[in-house]
């Protein structure tokens, strides 16, 4: 059963200085199906932040359609929740208030439920004993599971992710992604989830759609063979290693690279 559906999306910037028209994004099109961890690769510049803004309602596109559950939306909702590059956390509330904040915005759950919520989602990311800090006390990484228990607490059907790690040191982000499996295992949502690190696409998903250079199109979805749980150590199966170089194959048929990494520290 597909949970999104990203039928046909073009997308244009208009350039008032000059009257040019970018065409950004060029009848895009891809389905997710329930529970699924998708990623989403491709070079600098091939729309991939674009597309997840359009899924999220943040932009506006200028034809094709995004459905969830069968219902094409129109504009933000409570069915999705987004997970940005920077944490986005409240500096003046704690993690339990800025864990809260979505319900708190969504005003679908009653304060009970809220406070059972926020206690289940933080103990889920690993930082229960932190309710009380504020973002300023916490370190990048522990700033981004706040921001996971966030979107989770909320209860999105869809979570879109936009690099969420990577303003992160080398050995954190792989400490993240990690965690990140556990917490996805445990919660289950679908994902749709972009990064410029094939080797992270790898490691945490079942699907790997590659974009080609703007316009940004599908050109190709790899599936990822590997059970769940994974570890770590997988990134340095021969098989790991044949898909990640499969993946990059397909990148480097575009005549652009800018951005793209095979691997932490790289």
């Amino acid at each position: 059963m597909h949970k999104l559906d990203i039928v046909g999306l073009t997308k244009r910037y208009y350039k008032e200085r000059d009257g040019r028209q970018v065409l950004a994004l060029s009848d895009v099109s891809l389905s997710v199906t329930d529970g699924e961890f998708m990623a989403i690769v491709g070079p600098s510049g091939c729309g991939k932040t674009s597309l997840l803004n359009i899924v999220a309602g943040l932009l506006r596109h200028d034809s094709g359609s995004v459905i969830i559950d069968g219902k094409k939306v129109e504009g933000p909702g409570v069915e999705r929740a987004v997970v940005f590059q920077q944490s986005s956390l409240l500096p003046w509330r704690t993690v339990a208030g800025n864990v809260r904040y979505g319900m708190e915005m969504q005003r679908r759950f009653n304060r009970d439920v809220m406070q059972s919520r926020t206690e289940h989602f933080i103990k889920l990311v690993g930082l229960n004993g932190f309710e009380r800090h504020y973002p300023s006390e916490l370190s990048g990484g522990m700033q981004q599971r706040v921001n996971l228990a966030r979107a989770l607490a909320a209860d999105p059907v869809v979570m879109l992710m936009d690099e969420p790690f990577a303003a992160l040191d080398a050995q954190t982000r792989e400490f993240m992604q990690a965690e990140l499996l556990k917490i996805w295992s445990a919660a289950r949502k679908t994902v749709l989830f972009i990064t410029h690190q094939i080797n992270e696409a790898v490691y945490l998903a079942d699907r790997v759609a590659v974009m080609s250079a703007r316009p940004g199109r599908v050109k190709g979805i790899v599936q990822i063979p590997f059970d769940r749980p994974r570890t770590l150590s997988l990134k340095r199966d021969p098989r790991f290693l044949e898909i990640e170089e499969r993946i990059w194959e397909m990148v480097e048929e575009t005549p652009e690279r800018i951005g793209m990494t095979k691997a932490a520290g790289e």
